[in-house]
């Protein structure tokens, strides 16, 4: 009523924007004030009328995400190349415990044991220096660019300046567990082929 009266006689109230107290809830609630006020009047959030920055935000998302599943997917490729030349390289050390009465699971277990401390480390210590770096990017970042005299992202360019950092947690988890689970199947290869090594086959240049 008080917005008519400052339009101006003959005005009629032709929008109202409510604000609520937590952001996420607006699509949600949006829809219940839609329903709530029947036909004849358009409801939007601001997710709809930004769709096309988070459809960006979200597209970029996804290439990240793609990216990090291939650099770990070469980790866990160099994994798999590491132990297949020790595997090759100890041929006749797994002969000789063969002959003594190693069954082949045994030697499957060492071989996963090893790929998987060599992954799991790397994985810990991947994932705490990430984090280390997202909590301290507003550091790091300034003291980078005045050491090599560049800008991540110039002003004249960018509307944002310095680099956002939001460590999400369930993010961290599902990356971890990823790694994870990568480095301990890369290793089942490597050990199967260990355990197929042949005693005499191995043992007959030696």
């Amino acid at each position: 009523e008080d917005a008519r009266l400052l339009r101006g006689p003959g005005s009629g109230i032709t929008g109202l924007r409510l604000s609520f107290a937590n952001i996420f809830d607006a699509p949600r609630l949006a829809s219940e004030v839609a329903a709530a006020l029947g036909g004849g009047f358009r409801v939007s959030d601001w997710t709809q009328e930004n769709a096309s920055y988070f459809r960006a935000i979200r597209i970029e998302k996804t290439m990240m995400t793609l990216i990090m599943f291939l650099i770990v997917g070469v980790a866990a490729f160099n994994i798999v190349a590491t132990l297949v030349m020790v595997v090759t390289d100890k041929r006749t050390d797994i002969a000789i415990l063969r002959t003594l009465g190693a069954r082949p699971g045994t030697i499957v277990g060492v071989f996963i044991t090893q790929g998987a401390v060599i992954g799991w480390l790397g994985t810990l210590l991947g994932v705490a220096g990430g984090v280390a770096l997202a909590l301290n990017v507003s550091t790091v970042a300034p003291f980078l660019e005045r050491t090599f005299g560049f800008e991540f992202f110039s002003s004249e360019v960018y509307y944002i300046t310095q680099i956002p950092s939001d460590v999400q947690r369930d993010d961290v988890l599902v990356i971890a567990i990823t790694a994870l689970a990568l480095t301990l199947l890369a290793t089942l290869y490597p050990a199967i082929r260990a355990a197929r090594t042949a005693p005499a086959e191995a043992l007959r240049y030696e």
